[in-house]
């Protein structure tokens, strides 16, 4: 079954840190651009982090010197570090795996809570 699963979600207090996880199953994710999205209540999804399958990484102004994306392609993964988060951090979290050829190929995960409170 072709999934992304993401994982590491949960309530952390301002300035503390996570880590998010995206596994591919049933495909590889090497040739695939992933970007990780957040959506808050109320809002629309915005785009956080990506990088492209050439392994090019950027990142939202809002994110730039807090969140890391790494990818372990052994693991067939990608991860998103998030340092000094903050309460605005707070929101639903998704990746996405995407392959340009002749045709677009998009996978989404189910997405994961992230809570920034105290």
């Amino acid at each position: 079954q072709v999934q992304l699963v993401e994982s590491g979600g949960g309530l952390v207090q301002p300035g503390g840190s996570l880590r998010l996880s995206c596994t591919a199953y049933g495909f590889t994710l090497d040739n695939y651009a992933i970007g990780w999205f957040r959506q808050a209540p109320g809002k629309e999804r915005e785009g956080v982090a990506a990088i492209t399958g050439g392994g090019i990484i950027n990142y939202a102004d809002s994110v730039k010197g807090r969140f890391t994306l790494s990818r372990d392609n052994a693991k067939n993964t990608v991860y998103l570090q998030m340092n000094s988060l903050k309460p605005e951090d707070t929101a639903v979290y998704y990746c996405n795996a995407r392959l340009q050829t002749i045709v677009t190929t998009d996978y989404w995960g189910q997405g994961t809570q992230v809570t920034v409170s105290s």
